[in-house]
Formats: structure tokens, sequence, C-alpha cells
């Protein structure tokens, strides 16, 4: 389900791409525990849908893009966190154990996807 996110060229892709396409973005960090169970979520339920990417940011690989994607979109950094884009603009976010799946369905479902 998830593409990988690591470098800033394909981080700047996705903005682009936002205009057609909703990106959904999860920073995780391999060493937080409540990050671990946020993505096992999305393991057990796995989202799909053909009109839109989901992207995986490693946080501890990769924060100068993790810090990026904060300034772009103006929302204050949290691990774990999931984003979801649309025109370059964050119109759904959750953070730590309030990252549920069914939510992040329920919010591409209003976006038409």
């Amino acid at each position: 389900m998830w593409s990988s996110l690591n470098n800033l060229d394909r981080l700047e892709q996705s903005f682009q791409e936002s205009t057609e396409r909703i990106q959904v973005y999860f920073k995780h960090s391999t060493r937080c525990s409540i990050s671990r169970v946020a993505l096992s979520r999305f393991e057990r339920e796995p989202l799909t849908n053909e009109s839109t990417d989901f992207l995986l940011l490693d946080l501890l690989q990769h924060r100068s893009l993790s810090q990026q994607l904060t300034e772009r979109l103006g929302i204050t950094h949290e691990s774990p966190q999931v984003l979801i884009v649309k025109n370059g603009v964050c119109i759904y976010h959750a953070n730590h154990l309030d990252i549920e799946p069914a939510e992040v369905d329920a919010a591409l479902s209003a976006l038409g996807n």
C-alpha cells in the first residue's frame, strides 16, 4: 500500500500530483512503539484507492523531508502522523493513536475518492 517517500524530488512531485491525485502521507518513526501500532493498523486494514497515492516517510532516515512537509503544509510535526493533501493543502490530519484507517478512508470518501 505505501510507497517510500525518500527524496526531495519525490516530495515535490507529490505536491504537483496533488492537483490530480490525493496524496496521503504517513510520517513514521521506526523507534516509536505508537508509530508501529498506527502503521500496523493500516497493515490490518489496508486502504486501496486507485486515485490516491500513499506515501510513507521514515522520519529517522529522512528528517529533512519531514521538515519540508511540515513547513509546506503549515501543520505542526507529530510522530506518527497521517496527512491527506489535495491541491497542495492539508485537508485532514491525525496523530498518534488517533490514526485510524476507517477515519482516513472516510475522509477520502468525503472527497469523492
